[in-house]
C-alpha cells in the first residue's frame, strides 16, 4: 500500500493515477476528500496537523508521499509529531515534495531536515516552479486574451506537475531511490512572455502580454500573502540565482525521457484558457 497526501492537488492527482496504472494499492489522503478519485482508490480524510487523523490511513502502508503546506512545515513540533506517527504506523519510506529553492538556499530546509532525522528511508524531490502556476492567468486570458505579469523576459525552468508525479511514482515503487535527492525542472528556461506566446499557440489566436512593474505585482500579491513572502517571491522571480535557472537532468535520469515543455503543457490544457 502507498499513501498519497495532497491527493487532490496538481501533483497528487496524476500521482494517484500513475500508481494505479502500475498496479499498486493507493490510499488517497486529503482534508476535504474528492468525488473525482479513480475507481479502486481508498480515500481517507485527514488533517496533517492532527497526526491521529492520519493513523488509520497508514495501516499496511510501505511508503508515503508527503506534501505539507508552508505554514504546517514551518511548525517543527507539528512536523515531528506527524513523522513520529508515520514511523509508528509501519511506513518504511517517505518521498517528500520539497523545493528547488532548498538546494539553492532560497527556501528553508526544515521539512527535509526533519525527514532525514526521522530514521525512515527517504527520497527528496526538489521541483522548480510549476507549469500550472500560470492557471492564475486563465480568467483574463478567457475574457481579454491578455496576460499580465512582472519580469516578462526573466526565464526559469518551470516543470510539469505530471513529470513530478511520475518521478514520485517511481521513487515510491522502487526502494533503490532511497537516499536520493532529485532536482526536477523542465527542459529549458521559459519566460512569462514566452509562456504567453505558447498559450496563444495552443489556442490558435494571439494572446497579448502586458508587463507589470514590481510594485504593481506586489500590490496584487499582498492581497493573499504577507508582504515579506511577496517580496521574497518577487526577488526570486526578478533576480533568480544561477541555481534556480539551472536545467536539471534528473527527470530524464529517472524516467528515461525528456521532461515536458511548457508548450506541451499549454497544448494539453488549452481548454482552461479557451
Amino acid at each position: 500500500m502507498i499513501v498519497v497526501t495532497g491527493a487532490t492537488g496538481n501533483v497528487g492527482q496524476p500521482l494517484v493515477r500513475a500508481l494505479l496504472a502500475a498496479g499498486r494499492q493507493v490510499t488517497a489522503v486529503s482534508r476535504r476528500g474528492s468525488a473525482g478519485l479513480p475507481e479502486g482508490v481508498r480515500e481517507h480524510r485527514a488533517d496533517l496537523a492532527d497526526p491521529k487523523s492520519l493513523a488509520p490511513a497508514l495501516d499496511g502502508a510501505q511508503a508515503l508521499f508527503l506534501l505539507t503546506s508552508g505554514e504546517f512545515a514551518a511548525t517543527e513540533d507539528a512536523l515531528a509529531g506527524l513523522l513520529e506517527a508515520v514511523g509508528a504506523g509501519g511506513v518504511e519510506r517517505i518521498v517528500l515534495l520539497s523545493s528547488q529553492g532548498v538546494g539553492t538556499g532560497d527556501h528553508p530546509s526544515g521539512p527535509e531536515d526533519a525527514v532525514r532525522a526521522s530514521g525512515l528511508g527517504w527520497t527528496m524531490l526538489r521541483p522548480g516552479g510549476f507549469h500550472t502556476n500560470t492557471l492564475r492567468w486563465a480568467d483574463r486570458v478567457r475574457a481579454e486574451r491578455t496576460v499580465t505579469a512582472p519580469f516578462g523576459d526573466v526565464a526559469l525552468p518551470y516543470v510539469d506537475p505530471s513529470d513530478i508525479a511520475e518521478v514520485a511514482a517511481v521513487a515510491l515503487r522502487d526502494d533503490t531511490h532511497t537516499g536520493q535527492v532529485y532536482e526536477l525542472t523542465g527542459p529549458a528556461p521559459v519566460s512569462p512572455r514566452e509562456q504567453t506566446a505558447a498559450i496563444g499557440e495552443a489556442l490558435g489566436e494571439p494572446v497579448r502580454f502586458v508587463e507589470q512593474s514590481r510594485e504593481e505585482a506586489k500590490a496584487l500579491m499582498t492581497r493573499f500573502m504577507p508582504e515579506p513572502a511577496a517580496q521574497s517571491t518577487l526577488d526570486i522571480l526578478g533576480t533568480p540565482s544561477a541555481g534556480l535557472r539551472r536545467v536539471s537532468p534528473d527527470v530524464a535520469r529517472v524516467l528515461g525521457r525528456a521532461p515536458r515543455s511548457y508548450a506541451e503543457w499549454a497544448a494539453r490544457n488549452a481548454a482552461a484558457f479557451r
